[in-house]
């Protein structure tokens, strides 16, 4: 491995935590080969920062004044991708009025980041092994052959064995883009790091919504250090916000800390994507989008009593599992909490549009999906109905209707 010094300028250069040494070993390896044309293939759990290294390495590397194009090939619809990646001719299908680049045209003399490149077709991997071995590639609707000068960094959390095995994927390409592979290991395998990384995000908190930090007691730490972390460090990043955002306590005992973990069992065990998870774990949308709506309840309140419209309302405490609990049937915004820590009033009225926030999450979601109700509410991490119910409350069903 190179100087330590070197990794830890990588880290503050990129706000990354920890001093694991797989870590740190990622990170090395990220920078010896930035300076070559080498694909790179990234795997790891969901949610262990994997989309940090393709950055690392661009910035490392000749490429870093050309473009840098980062695709999530999971959010593209399967009978678009080919058009997103090569182009298109004017008339190459029903709504084709002009001719269009794609993105390995126009990352010429850059990167591409294909995250998720598990979830493209077969078709399109066929395309895509023939750029990464000759450089060439075909607009849809166009027989002329264009070359591009693009390296190629891909992410992914499936199980190539069981994707090849199963004629999901190409086994030439998994050999193509896997010239240098890079791992990075689950958060419950970084117990050195975890409270270090949730001092991090509890500061950051703090320092956005201007309230002290939350700090965790002995017991809460070891807590800490045993959950499994399935939704690893983001996860962590959602669960450090919730405590510190709707607790009043500053200080975190181990008892109240549990109350945020989701109850672990064999259905919490780490899964590859694509397989059936546990219905009772929360993404980092989940925890946003209820956290959002929480804070609207505590706006109106705090508006209430700074102008004094009405009566302050009596303020009840939520029962500690409210997140986990009823996560469909209990409507957020019908449920009454704490008063907003002092040091975040006197800017809250100004800092919170949490309205045009959730408007944002959800309208974000429906046109990257194409405006598929289940395809945004599986983003989002709720059901369908309670996006349905969502969209109704924040009159976006008719906005959405007209434009169609």
């Amino acid at each position: 491995m190179r100087n330590m010094d070197n990794i830890q300028n990588i880290k503050n250069r990129f706000g990354i935590i920890g001093n694991d040494p797989r870590l740190n070993a990622a990170l090395d390896k990220a920078q010896q080969i930035a300076p070559t044309d080498l694909s790179v293939l990234i795997t790891g759990e969901s949610g262990v920062g994997k989309e940090v290294i393709p950055r690392i390495i661009h910035a490392y590397s000749p490429r870093k004044h050309g473009p840098y194009i980062a695709i999530n090939c999971g959010a593209i619809p399967e009978g678009t991708i080919d058009s997103e990646l090569f182009g298109h001719e004017k008339g190459a299908f029903t709504g084709a009025n002009d001719s269009r680049k794609g993105y390995f045209e126009v990352a010429n003399e850059g990167t591409i980041f294909l995250d998720e490149v598990g979830e493209l077709p077969l078709g399109t991997q066929t395309r895509l092994l023939r750029v990464l071995e000759t450089g060439e590639f075909i607009r849809v609707g166009s027989s002329k052959t264009q070359r591009t000068n693009v390296r190629v960094i891909a992410a992914t959390n499936i199980n190539f064995a069981k994707a090849i095995s199963q004629g999901k994927f190409r086994e030439d390409l998994y050999y193509r883009l896997n010239a240098i592979p890079i791992f990075l290991p689950p958060l419950r395998e970084r117990k050195g790091d975890i409270h270090q990384l949730f001092r991090k995000f509890a500061l950051d908190c703090a320092e956005k919504y201007r309230m002290p930090a939350a700090r965790l007691t002995d017991e809460a730490v070891r807590v800490l250090g045993e959950y499994r972390w399935p939704g690893n460090i983001r996860e962590l990043k959602n669960i450090a916000e919730q405590i510190s955002i709707l607790e009043e306590n500053r200080q975190i005992s181990a008892e109240t800390l549990r109350s945020y973990l989701p109850k672990e069992g064999p259905e919490f065990l780490p899964v590859f994507h694509g397989e059936n998870s546990s219905a009772d774990g929360m993404s980092d949308r989940d925890i946003i989008f209820k956290i959002l709506f929480q804070l609207r309840e505590e706006v109106n309140e705090l508006k209430a009593r700074v102008y004094g419209n009405t009566p302050a309302p009596t303020p009840i405490t939520p029962p500690a599992n409210l997140l986990e609990e009823h996560k469909e049937e209990v409507a957020i915004e019908d449920i009454e909490i704490q008063d907003i820590p002092t040091e975040i009033e006197a800017e809250a009225e100004a800092d919170l549009n949490i309205h045009e926030k959730s408007r944002q999450l959800i309208l974000q979601a429906l046109q990257k999906h194409n405006g598929k109700r289940k395809a945004a509410a599986d983003e989002l991490g709720i059901s369908e109905r309670t996006l349905y119910r969502k969209l109704t409350a924040l009159g976006l069903l008719d906005e959405i209707k007209k434009k169609k």
